[in-house]
């Protein structure tokens, strides 16, 4: 198992209630992979809207595979004007 720190802000850091959170992955682990881990640990993230993944400051994509050292945060949904 490889460990993922996830950071988190906004309404993230609320459904975490931390800036941060780690979960462990089997190697080959998938961003999709990850997300499902997320909606099982913080059911809560199921009721957004959506939100995105970064990994190493880009937006990934469902079926990249995650590495040891890959920084990774959540990302909610914004709303603006």
């Amino acid at each position: 198992m490889i460990n993922h720190t996830i950071l988190t802000f906004a309404a993230a850091r609320e459904i975490v209630g931390a800036g941060s959170f780690k979960t462990d992955l089997a190697p080959g682990a998938t961003v999709s992979d990850l997300r499902a881990r997320i909606l099982e640990a913080y059911p809560a993230f199921g009721e957004l809207s959506d939100f995105a993944i970064a990994r190493n400051e880009a937006y990934a994509l469902p079926e990249e595979v995650l590495v040891e050292g890959d920084e990774l945060v959540i990302i909610p949904p914004v709303s603006g004007g």
